[in-house]
């Protein structure tokens, strides 16, 4: 039986999204512009990165043909020339919203056709019965932002003031999620995550997609900084996914990185994190190793979103993108006969766009596997063709949701 890997690349949304202009993003395209930044020379950084975005694993696997295939626009510079069976597509989203959930749901064969709730861009923006509920049930002594807001700048303005007082800092952003930061030695940890347990069961009436718990440490404003001990509480599915799938029949799911919180840790076998990008992929090749006959490995990276998309920062963005590239050839290396391993996004999150919030965009599929005949696979009308296409390469029924390109890649290996 094939084996089978999927590496989400955490916001490389590639432009043309068909209703980009119902969220305000009509135009928006976090490949396009960071590649026209580092053509122009306004993505240099000394001793960070320096000229045009270079990714030639990416693009041997079809990116550029994939981002001309979301939008029209010419990819030329990224090459024409094609690894041995490698495949390349685009997928335009269904489901409501342009957040994490959502796109890794409809990823694994689950579309959410429900509209998630949301908080106002007022101030306050929670409730009141909720944030006395929060204060009241989570025994803390009151709360601080109660705002829409970025979250290394809330941290900078309200650090100083949660450590004197022991107030968390509650805010939001245009997402259905619900953020808490709070000093991991002042506050603690395990009183952080206990805190957003209780938050996360007030806020599920409101049907909000995700409370995250955001530790920092530091003193000062000038010294806090967010750690890699962030914990995501999600809705749980409301239907089986890809992965109930997998591990229903006895296959193992691996998921490395944000994957098991997304899924509210259903479905998943193993769960395995670490601290960064290359540390995740050092994770996720070792998972490549562990994986058996039947199995899946489920990897996001999550920094080109928070560390980057989500700051506006373009070069730091390129830099990521090229780093990862260098690491894809090990990841090659790994694949053997009938193996499947795909790449792709979940939303966008363009560091050129206005405002610090995702973007909604078309998402990349590309990949390869030994023994494929690999190709074109058009334009993806859902997400969810993604899973069902590893679901019949693992050998599983067809879901509900979406349509299977396995035959236009060659089929099984």
């Amino acid at each position: 039986m094939a084996r089978a890997f999927l590496f989400v690349l955490d916001s490389f949304g590639i432009g043309g999204a068909a209703d980009a202009e119902r969220y305000g993003d009509a135009g928006a395209n976090t490949l396009a512009h960071i590649a026209e930044a580092c053509a122009e020379g306004r993505a240099d950084r000394e001793r960070l990165r320096q000229g045009p975005l270079f990714v030639p694993h990416m693009a041997s696997l079809g990116l550029g043909k994939a981002a001309e295939t979301a939008t029209g626009l010419g990819f030329a510079h990224f090459g024409t020339d094609l690894v041995a069976n490698a495949f390349h597509g685009a997928a335009q989203e269904v489901s409501s919203g342009k957040d994490t959930p959502s796109g890794h749901w409809e990823i694994a064969g689950l579309p959410v056709r429900f509209e998630w709730g949301y908080f106002p861009d007022t101030v306050p923006a929670f409730p009141a019965d909720l944030t006395a509920a929060m204060i009241r049930e989570g025994e803390v002594p009151g709360i601080l932002g109660n705002c829409h807001a970025p979250g290394t700048e809330i941290i900078e303005r309200f650090g100083e003031e949660h450590i004197r007082t022991g107030k968390p800092i509650c805010y939001t952003s245009v997402d259905s999620v619900l953020q808490i930061a709070a000093h991991e030695v002042h506050f603690g940890l395990d009183r952080l995550y206990e805190f957003c347990q209780v938050v996360r069961r007030l806020v599920d009436p409101l049907r909000i997609g995700r409370v995250i718990a955001r530790p920092f440490v530091g003193e000062t404003a000038a010294t806090f900084q967010r750690t890699y001990n962030r914990r995501d509480y999600a809705v749980p599915p409301p239907e089986p996914t890809l992965l109930d799938r997998l591990t229903e029949r006895g296959s193992h799911v691996i998921a490395v990185g944000k994957i098991g919180d997304i899924f509210a840790h259903r479905g998943i076998s193993e769960e395995r994190k670490a601290a960064g990008n290359m540390a995740m992929f050092e994770k996720a090749l070792g998972a490549m190793d562990d994986a058996g006959d039947g199995d899946l490995v489920f990897a996001n990276f999550v920094d080109f979103d928070t560390e980057f998309g989500h700051r506006r920062d373009v070069a730091g963005y390129a830099a990521a993108l090229e780093a990862f590239d260098r690491r894809l050839p090990e990841a090659f290396a790994k694949l053997r006969q009938g193996d499947l391993l795909i790449l792709t996004a979940d939303h966008g999150n363009d560091p050129t766009w206005r405002g610090t919030d995702h973007t909604r965009e078309r998402i990349p599929v590309i990949g390869m596997g030994p023994g494929l005949a690999g190709g074109d696979i058009g334009l993806r009308t859902t997400f969810a063709d993604i899973g069902e296409t590893v679901a019949e390469h693992l050998g599983l029924a067809p879901g509900r949701h979406g349509t299977s390109f396995h035959a236009m890649i060659g089929g099984h290996a």
